[in-house]
């Protein structure tokens, strides 16, 4: 079976109504014919099955390990890097363009990865109709795109309304690991977690962290460096919730 073709769309009804803008744009990207054959062959292995209830982490990974969500994985490098390093935690990929995805998957095969599920869908929904209350042991967002231009800011994925969402998904002691080499994005990203009461910020100061052992350097992080980019990691600590969240 081959991923869905509907994955795309946005959820129904109401939730379709709180989320009027987006953080991506869905551009009509070449996918290889290896892609292609991996998102037929290989998605009922690894791939998200559609639904509208929450997840049974335990019974998609067949495991109890703890989970952590990367959003937005681009070509799926990170995310198995991390998954090989880490086989006593189970990641899970989302990402909208079919291209990465596709590109993930056989890098999943060819390397045996099994720790490691994927879905093609918005994050923001998929969060908040997949993802249960309380059940992410990490979040990790790197290099989301950071809508430059000041007329559309309002696109940017990390936003007061998208850090709640992701709190009340998030277990206490929970870190929120985000990565940018864009420093006026990383300046906002620090304006909206440092203002949110959910988090603590693991960074001496209230600022940006070193670089954890956990995230690989990828070959576009390589790139931006070798072009002068600075790379700003962002840690942050999911503190007791709160009896309302």
């Amino acid at each position: 079976m081959a991923i869905p073709s509907n994955e795309h769309r946005p959820a129904a009804g109401n939730e379709r109504r709180r989320r009027p803008v987006r953080s991506f744009v869905l551009r009509g990207g070449r996918v290889t014919d290896g892609q292609r054959r991996a998102l037929e062959e290989l998605w009922p292995k690894y791939g998200v099955p559609e639904g509208d209830a929450p997840l049974d982490f335990e019974a998609s990974f067949g495991n109890g390990r703890p989970v952590i969500a990367e959003i937005g994985f681009g070509n799926g490098e990170a995310t198995w890097r991390m998954a090989q390093s880490s086989p006593d935690e189970n990641f899970l990929g989302i990402e909208v363009h079919r291209a990465g995805v596709g590109r993930l998957l056989l890098a999943l095969e060819q390397r045996g990865i099994d720790n490691v599920r994927v879905a093609c869908v918005d994050a923001v929904d998929f969060l908040r109709l997949r993802v249960a209350p309380h059940s992410l042991a990490g979040v990790r967002i790197y290099f989301p795109d950071p809508w430059p231009k000041k007329r559309h800011h309002k696109r940017r994925l990390v936003q007061p309304a998208f850090v709640a969402l992701l709190a009340a998904r998030m277990k206490e002691g929970a870190i929120l690991h985000l990565a940018t080499d864009w420093a006026p994005y990383a300046e906002h990203m620090l304006d909206v977690l440092n203002a949110a009461q959910a988090f603590e910020n693991l960074a001496p100061g209230g600022r940006e962290s070193p670089r954890p052992e956990w995230r690989p350097r990828t070959k576009y992080e390589r790139r931006g460096e070798r072009l002068g980019h600075r790379v700003f990691d962002l840690v942050f600590r999911r503190r007791a919730p709160a009896g309302d969240d």
